[in-house]
């Protein structure tokens, strides 16, 4: 894109007056950000990081997922098959200032291996993230192959450009670096607004423009309550801002929540019932999970009990909208063995998965959040977990089994989700098109 307004002319010309990337940084990268790999094949082991290769001691040795080289002395994750070459690619940021912006500069970085070879790396800074003291962010990166079924597929020929204003939206704009390179370079009012060196899981850009113009995020980080600040900032929820006078009450008792989504649901139900949200016995309960399903049982039953002419005739008017929202998604299914996940097409349907369940995804109308598409994990054709995804996100947001608790194949339901998410993202992209 050709930057048109003064901003944009700016940050790009102010871009190629940026220090390359320095042989310390990729150093740093190449021995901080990598794992070491191992295969087995012909039945030797072979380190991918050293080139040794030695027989198994046991037979037990080839079945195990690490191992130690007897040359290097590494701890080796091992492939499971018999390639010949073999890639890995992470991402990692160093921090810079530059004329009043602070600067996320994005570095993909490729460690190539095969056996019996020392392995080689490649690494091409693909994103800049100029964030001026308001907060507001423009960003700069590579073009990405369009015909890709991955969003990260780099064009490593191209230049940086200026990327429009809703890049912020694009799953890229929310790509978080493996490590940071210890070397900060960071705004004055960044330190005097709480930051001192840690993210928490958080993505640089995102952590630094929330924290330069939301009071919120600022009083999270100076509280030290790092785990709600997480939560605040990854899940993209606003029910803190919302609830945010619960929550003061929390940090004010130094309450600890041990489930924030299940606390939210929580605080909407008292809500829901009119109780006095100004209470610390009701906002700071002992057991949370315990007085949660109370009240998610006792409203299910004044919705049947009272009002179910109501509630059919609030079911097909919710189905149409439902339907009209999420339509192209119907039909979407995959599975591994005997797990099947497909996309709940009817509110029926929520309440099938809430009672089979007991938790509260249709008492607390999960069918009308915008953002969110549900999808049931079945064995037999009976429900054993329920998945919400983040449209805007592209990520599974929660997936939770009988009250709310994981089951016995959650990992399983969980990577198989992870692994799909693209048929998803796909039919979005198609939809946004049309």
């Amino acid at each position: 894109m050709t930057p048109k307004t003064i901003s944009e002319k700016e940050i790009s010309h102010l871009s190629t007056t940026l220090k390359p990337i320095s042989a310390q940084m990729n150093s740093w990268a190449e021995k901080s950000i990598f794992l070491k790999w191992g295969v087995l094949s012909r039945g030797k082991f072979h380190c991918l990081e050293c080139t040794h290769s030695w027989k198994p001691e046991s037979q037990s040795k080839p079945c195990e997922k690490y191992i130690k080289c007897t040359a290097c002395q590494g701890r080796l994750k091992m492939q499971g098959c018999n390639q010949v070459h073999f890639r890995e690619i992470e991402y990692c940021a160093v921090l810079d200032v530059c004329a009043g912006y602070q600067v996320v500069r994005i570095i993909c970085s490729h460690k190539h291996m095969k056996k019996n070879t020392a392995p080689t790396y490649f690494h091409k800074e693909v994103m800049q993230h100029w964030i001026n003291p308001k907060g507001e962010v423009r960003t700069m990166s590579l073009s990405t192959n369009v015909f890709s079924n991955v969003y990260d597929a780099w064009q490593y020929y191209s230049p940086l450009e200026i990327r429009p204003k809703d890049f912020q939206n694009s799953p890229k704009y929310r790509i978080n670096p493996y490590k940071v390179f210890p070397q900060l370079k960071v705004l004055p009012v960044l330190k005097r607004n709480g930051f001192k060196t840690g993210f928490y899981n958080i993505t640089p850009q995102i952590l630094f423009t929330s924290l330069l113009k939301d009071s919120i995020t600022e009083t999270l980080l100076k509280s030290s309550q790092t785990s709600l600040l997480s939560y605040y900032l990854i899940s993209h929820e606003q029910h803190i801002r919302e609830n945010w006078q619960a929550v003061k009450t929390c940090l004010k008792y130094r309450y600890k929540i041990e489930d924030f989504r299940i606390w939210e649901d929580y605080i909407a139900l008292l809500r829901w019932f009119k109780k006095d949200l100004s209470s610390v016995s009701l906002i700071c309960p002992e057991n949370l999970h315990e007085v949660h399903d109370k009240l998610v049982a006792k409203k299910r039953e004044l919705q049947r009990k009272k009002y179910l002419l109501k509630m059919r005739a609030e079911i097909q008017q919710a189905q149409v909208l439902y339907t009209l929202e999420k339509k192209q998604f119907f039909g979407l299914r995959f599975s591994e063995g005997d797990i099947t996940i497909s996309v709940l097409e009817n509110v029926s349907e929520f309440i099938e998965e809430g009672d089979t369940l007991k938790h509260c995804v249709f008492t607390n109308e999960y069918y009308k959040k915008k953002d969110s598409l549900l999808l049931s994990a079945r064995i037999d054709n009976k429900p054993v977990e329920t998945i919400e995804v983040s449209l805007s996100n592209m990520e599974v947001v929660q997936c939770r089994g009988i009250k709310n608790n994981k089951s016995k194949h959650h990992k399983v339901i969980l990577n198989l989700m992870n692994r799909n998410l693209y048929q998803i993202y796909s039919r979005l992209k198609k939809e946004k098109r049309c």
